[in-house]
């Protein structure tokens, strides 16, 4: 619906979330894309046999529970109580992985590794180990291994986890861009995880992106004017910032708490784009784009276009993969569906 009338918009920088650990760990559900994703609804594609074949590892691994209760300690030995999905972009891992956290009993996490790190970070590490201890279940998409840091406090929490009787399953993500670049990383996983290792099964997962998005596509920007209009025009709520509004913004504000930013929104703009220059700026918008992506929050922009805010040198680094997930996650928020 338009209206002729004058509008106000909010601002993203206007927002002051704060979260409390148990509204944190409540927060650590599968997307809202995933809300009805089962084993049955996930559609193998023939051509590649490794996704029926992991079809049938995850129905094991959900077998291996008794009923009621959390994992039995008679299992078959075969069946570990750690999963490892690993395989490209869009061959339905996460899911995989949402299916199998909506099979398991009992009390159950699942987030990004971005989101259990600001987890560690917001809770301090004991204060993690607390409120995670006596899940069925801890459920990681995305696991990051490009910080030595984080991936060690991961270790450690998920060790801990483990020898408490909670399973675990993970995926890796590798962005469309990155095939033949380390696409398959379960090795990388393993040696990271070093003490867990043994306990987990590997899953490798071939496949094209079931989307058969355009990965030569660039997402969308706008001119001033046509920006005006498009916000002039739009019914639903929506936050307009200017982008380095947003960016100071998010260093104020904890990781954790960016999910909250978002509470309410049907999209965001982002006027005056530009190329990052920092690293750590750079790093924050990554975990920002993470939490839009998750909420399906389109996003209308002006200036660069989102795609191209990542400079040829951070590209070239250790975060590669990082940022080519957000360029990819950027082109499809930026598309116009739903807009």
């Amino acid at each position: 619906m338009t209206s002729d009338a004058p509008r106000t918009h909010d601002h993203l920088a206007d927002r002051l979330p704060t979260l409390t650990g148990e509204q944190m760990v409540d927060h650590l559900v599968p997307p809202r894309q995933f809300d009805t994703a089962t084993i049955d609804s996930y559609r193998p594609d023939l051509d590649y046999p490794s996704q029926t074949e992991a079809v049938s590892a995850v129905q094991s691994f959900i077998a291996a529970w008794r009923p009621g209760g959390l994992f039995s300690r008679r299992r078959n030995k075969e069946t570990l109580p750690g999963l490892y999905l690993d395989g490209g972009f869009g061959v339905g891992k996460t899911h995989l992985l949402a299916s199998l956290w909506r099979a398991a009993p009992g009390r159950k996490y699942f987030g990004t590794f971005i989101e259990y790190t600001a987890l560690v970070g917001a809770l301090g590490y004991a204060g993690a180990v607390k409120v995670l201890t006596g899940a069925s279940l801890i459920c990681i998409d995305e696991f990051e291994l490009d910080d030595p840091g984080d991936t060690r406090i991961m270790s450690r929490l998920l060790g801990e986890l483990a020898a408490s009787g909670t399973r675990i399953a993970a995926t890796s993500n590798t962005p469309p861009n990155a095939l033949g670049e380390g696409r398959f990383a379960a090795q990388d996983f393993l040696r990271e995880i070093d003490a867990l290792s043994a306990q987990f099964t590997t899953i490798r997962i071939d496949g094209l992106d079931y989307r058969r998005r355009d990965i030569e596509g660039h997402a969308l920007t706008l001119g001033h004017d046509e920006l005006e209009a498009a916000v002039a025009r739009f019914s639903g709520a929506l936050t307009v910032d200017r982008f380095d509004d947003v960016l100071a913004h998010l260093a104020k504000v904890h990781p954790s708490r960016y999910v909250k930013l978002l509470d309410g929104l049907d999209a965001v703009a982002l006027t005056d784009v530009h190329v990052l220059t920092s690293q750590t700026d750079a790093l924050r918008f990554v975990a920002f784009v993470d939490r839009l992506y998750d909420a399906q929050v389109p996003v209308l922009s002006s200036g660069v276009a989102l795609d191209r805010v990542f400079p040829d040198d951070m590209l070239a680094g250790g975060y590669r993969k990082k940022y080519l997930r957000a360029v990819s996650r950027l082109i499809a928020l930026t598309s116009g569906e739903g807009l």
